[in-house]
């Protein structure tokens, strides 16, 4: 239970470091990017509290509509079922990848129900060579309450783009796109693609709730 609670407040970055209006970011320089993001992403948090308070299902619609942009989410998808594509239909990866898409959104609200006004130090800027196609970032959140939490993002570039989006992060030397990897290969294995579509698209109409009102 205590390293779920961990691995939840490491993924309330991710919330909060690629949440904003896509048009409005540069994501050619992924630090850049963290760092504007993250500014006006707790800016707006902190103005929406009484929203979100109301209605904790906004925060589906604030994930959906301004994080998900900064997430490749359909790499993720697809390293997810990894040797599972081999002979798969398409329509249902193409299922599959619409289905984890929706439970991201869910996943990363109901996590941004413990938002408290935490803080991020970002890793110092460096020269990125033009033929890198993936990086790791080092940020630490700094957290009044709890010991600081270093973790480090993966991003992959969009050779056509030069765009950069999240696909990974790394919490305690753990990745939690391997850690799922192991978790669901087996499942899908199994019970098929369509059976875990199915699981992803069951937990991703939950409901946002308060943990208080649990």
């Amino acid at each position: 239970m205590l390293w779920f609670k961990k691995i939840a407040m490491l993924i309330v970055l991710i919330g909060v470091v690629f949440t904003v209006q896509a048009d409005e970011i540069d994501s050619t320089n992924p630090y850049k990017m963290m760092h504007s993001v993250a500014d006006q992403t707790f800016n707006r948090l902190k103005a929406e509290q009484p929203k979100v308070q109301s209605d904790p299902n906004y925060l589906k619609t604030i994930v959906d509509e301004e994080m998900m942009p900064y997430v490749n989410y359909q790499y993720t998808a697809l390293k997810l079922l990894g040797p599972n594509l081999r002979g798969a239909d398409k329509k249902e990866v193409a299922a599959f990848i619409d289905e984890f898409r929706a439970y991201l959104i869910t996943s990363y609200a109901q996590v941004l129900t413990q938002y408290t006004d935490q803080k991020i130090q970002f890793s110092q800027e460096k020269a990125i060579p033009d033929d890198r196609r993936v990086i790791s970032i080092p940020v630490e959140i700094i957290d009044n309450d709890r010991p600081n939490i270093k973790l480090d993002f993966t991003l992959l570039k969009n050779n056509k783009t030069g765009e950069w989006k999240a696909y990974d992060m790394v919490a305690e030397g753990i990745s939690l796109l391997s850690s799922k990897q192991s978790e669901w290969n087996t499942k899908i294995r199994q019970d098929g693609i369509p059976a875990v579509t199915q699981e992803l698209k069951v937990l991703a109409k939950k409901d946002i709730v308060f943990e208080g009102n649990k």
